[in-house]
């Protein structure tokens, strides 16, 4: 399947999403070190796996473009799981200017960052990656995670020849095998795999903070 790049290239299998880039910065905010499935494509465009399907986005003016690749045409439903992940609904803008009224700093440093969003990533993928960051680097972790898609996840579709896989499951990720993947980071992905229960994505928050501070691999980190 070939990349598509801009919506010139097969416009009715992009759409968009009205988004100023006060409101996202796809190039800040991609390659900060929050989430590590995407890389920038093409110049401007960026192409990575969310959930379970493989997305190419890009910022014209004020308008958010995306495709996605397989049998799936853009609609009201990506729309849904892209706006959720950006976490569009939260008006950026006006934070800014409240943390700029109250933080001088923080506004002689935002005018060269805006647009800068917390992702809503899914919670295992997120814990995973976030074991990685210890005394790591971004171009590493996006190797470690890499590696770790294309042992046990499900394959969703190649894109000029290269593949791009899903996140693991938990239940595909159970068993004794972190340590050729990840050396040392091995026994604490391994215990989060085994520990974290299967309806981790229903529980509140202070209930998966409780349980997060509990687990040995990442209490030291969030305390």
């Amino acid at each position: 399947m070939a990349l598509r790049d801009a919506p010139s290239a097969c416009p009715a299998l992009w759409r968009w999403l009205r988004c100023p880039s006060a409101e996202l910065r796809l190039d800040l905010v991609l390659a900060s070190g929050q989430a590590f499935r995407w890389r920038e494509s093409s110049p401007g465009a960026w192409t990575g796996v969310l959930g379970d399907r493989v997305w190419t986005l890009r910022q014209e003016r004020d308008r958010l473009w995306y495709t996605v690749y397989g049998k799936e045409t853009p609609g009201p439903e990506t729309d849904r799981i892209l706006r959720d992940y950006f976490q569009l609904d939260v008006g950026l803008a006006a934070l800014y200017r409240t943390w700029g009224a109250a933080d001088p700093l923080f506004c002689q440093t935002a005018t060269a960052f805006p647009g800068v969003r917390v992702l809503r990533q899914d919670p295992v993928e997120c814990l995973l990656s976030f074991i990685c960051t210890s005394n790591n680097h971004v171009a590493r972790i996006t190797t470690m995670i890499e590696r770790l898609c294309q042992a046990f996840g499900q394959q969703l579709c190649s894109l000029n020849e290269k593949p791009f896989h899903a996140f693991p499951s938990l239940a595909a990720l159970a068993g004794d095998f972190f340590r050729e993947l990840w050396g040392p980071y091995a026994g604490w992905a391994q215990a989060v795999s085994t520990n974290l229960p299967p309806t981790h994505t229903r529980l509140s928050l202070p209930v998966v903070l409780t349980q997060h501070l509990s687990f040995p691999p990442t209490g030291p980190l969030l305390r």
